[in-house]
């Protein structure tokens, strides 16, 4: 049969053609922005969605399921679930699980300066989700009994407590956890660019609607707790890692009596807050979860001893803000300078 000669050339004249339908028709990847309230505080969602699609409501749908699982106030959440118990339950939550192992190994790390059992003490002084107490002596010593993560195992699906009343609260590991998952849910649906951003705790990806790094600040501390107007101590670009940041400037209490100011961070080893020189500790990881309890393990800990934590954890940078007669001053650890903006 004879070849007609211009048939390659239609052939390929014709491929040409559905291709260019093909991307003329696809969707367009566009810029979207989500804000509102979780947690108790407020997100940020910033990212470039392959067809424009709005992922807020499944990314709230995510959060929700965190939710029901680390927050302390939802009477029906896991961790509330543990709490009430005697023995301990049976837990099959993915998300406790995996919050649970997580702190178990920073706790480790931080020879107890991170601690979620702390949660007693931190109900005692008034700063968790319990009425605060009067602080004794014998009231200590009772709850500090209480305090240590050895006390916690985790065995196969079931969480068990060596002593009745010990009780963890995930709050300060709990928001960064939050900021993985959203990001999760923008990576399944096909983002390469975004920031999430919950409470302060971010983790950014990509680059921003400008092409350019994503800048995040880190705040300067500011001795009130009502502060509404925010000022920068620096600012750091961050793609690929986490940021997080932990003070004691704005969380505190002032006793009527004494005229003493009670810092809101309580050492889980002694059962007091912290009384140093340290004002706030902003982390930079691999994720947020990890970020999140290691500036909260340095607020215990306070600055020479955080500088050496960090010096024995390379996947770690620290920036640390620190009290002195002379009055506020800044130092980092070595690799946290490529972060910095201004470099």
């Amino acid at each position: 049969m004879k070849k007609h000669p211009f048939s390659l050339t239609r052939v390929i004249v014709s491929s040409t053609f559905i291709l260019l339908m093909v991307v003329s028709c696809a969707p367009k990847e566009k810029w979207i922005k989500n804000q509102g309230a979780v947690f108790g505080t407020y997100y940020h969602l910033v990212y470039e969605s392959p067809g424009g699609k709005d992922l807020q409501a499944a990314v709230l749908q995510a959060l929700d399921s965190v939710n029901h699982a680390l927050s302390t106030y939802d009477s029906a959440s896991v961790i509330s679930r543990f709490n009430q118990s005697d023995k301990g339950i049976a837990v099959t939550n993915h998300h406790f699980k995996t919050v649970v192992e997580a702190a178990q190994a920073i706790t480790k790390a931080t020879d107890g300066a991170f601690d979620m059992t702390v949660a007693p003490l931190v109900n005692a002084w008034g700063f968790g989700f319990s009425k605060k107490q009067t602080i004794t002596p014998h009231l200590l010593d009772s709850l500090t009994s209480l305090v240590g993560m050895q006390k916690v195992l985790l065995r196969g699906d079931s969480l068990i407590k060596l002593k009745p009343g010990l009780m963890i609260d995930a709050s300060a590991i709990a928001k960064g956890y939050g900021v993985d998952i959203a990001a999760k849910v923008l990576e399944i649906n096909g983002c390469a660019n975004y920031l999430v951003e919950i409470g302060g705790e971010v983790y950014s990806k990509g680059h921003n609607p400008q092409s350019k790094p994503w800048r995040v600040g880190i705040d300067k501390p500011i001795d009130d707790p009502a502060a509404s107007n925010r000022q920068i101590q620096t600012v750091v670009n961050l793609s690929g890692k986490a940021l997080a940041t932990s003070g004691n400037y704005r969380q505190f209490y002032i006793d009527e009596n004494t005229g003493i100011k009670y810092a809101h961070t309580i050492d889980p080893r002694t059962g007091n807050p912290v009384n140093h020189s340290l004002l706030s500790a902003s982390v930079i990881a691999n994720d947020c979860m990890t970020a999140d309890a290691y500036a909260t393990a340095c607020m215990v800990m306070g600055l020479e001893k955080s500088m050496e934590l960090f010096s024995q954890h390379p996947e770690l940078e620290g920036y640390f803000i620190y009290d002195t007669p002379q009055g506020m001053k800044t130092i980092h650890t070595p690799g946290f300078e490529k972060y910095l903006a201004d470099n």
